[in-house]
């Protein structure tokens, strides 16, 4: 009995181990080495049952004829309410794969919340304001977040191995597909660091700064 005792004191203490917290720091460089800010990061473990992101309920503004926040990270099943706060009317819509819909002409906020429930990029547009663009990056992945101003992303994170991906509205397709693995171990912290292989598309022209253009 007592050996028993001992025995599942040991792999619950084990246990406690694995699943103690880690910090995972990922940064991020564009092709000539410079950080890049904004750029989206999702960390999956390879290794043992994944927690689901609980959905939450996010707000995506029109405040001077732009998307307020312009970018946004949301786990699957969330929803998304876009008020018009602008002073003109908006037409918002979008073709993506992940979730199609369109909300016709409007102000204030007179459609119920968009539920999100497919992962993937959904790029927003208005059919009135062709330089408005925004995106709604919809993922399944446990941990996620953006990269500062000096291209950084740190999570708290359990140990092992992950699979990171990182996406950009400016990124190359090459680089986008890319998947990058990286140990968590026992020291309970790890570091990476991602160059891109190709330049970004050129930012698009007119004098409105994005949150992905620092």
């Amino acid at each position: 009995m007592r050996a028993s005792i001992r025995l599942g004191a040991l792999l619950g203490a084990l246990a406690c181990g694995n699943a103690r917290g880690a910090t995972l720091v990922v940064t991020v460089q564009s092709a000539d080495g410079k950080p890049l800010a904004g750029a989206v990061i999702t960390a999956r473990p390879l290794e043992g049952t994944a927690r689901r992101p609980e959905p939450i309920k996010a707000v995506m503004d029109q405040v001077n004829r732009a998307f307020e926040p312009d970018l946004m990270v949301i786990p699957v099943g969330s929803t998304v309410t876009f008020p018009n706060s602008d002073s003109v009317s908006h037409q918002i819509y979008s073709f993506s794969p992940a979730k199609r819909f369109q909300l016709p002409l409007y102000r204030g906020t007179p459609y119920p919340p968009v539920h999100f429930d497919t992962a993937g990029v959904v790029t927003l547009g208005c059919n009135i304001h062709d330089q408005m663009v925004g995106y709604l990056v919809v993922t399944d992945a446990p941990w996620y977040g953006r990269t500062d101003a000096k291209g950084t992303w740190a999570g708290e994170v359990t140990r092992g191995r992950y699979r990171i991906a990182l996406w950009h509205p400016r990124m190359r397709e090459a680089d986008a597909g890319a998947e990058h693995e990286v140990m968590v171990g026992e020291t309970g912290s790890a570091q990476l660091t991602v160059r891109l292989g190709k330049p970004l598309t050129p930012a698009p022209l007119g004098d409105r700064p994005h949150s992905w253009d620092y």
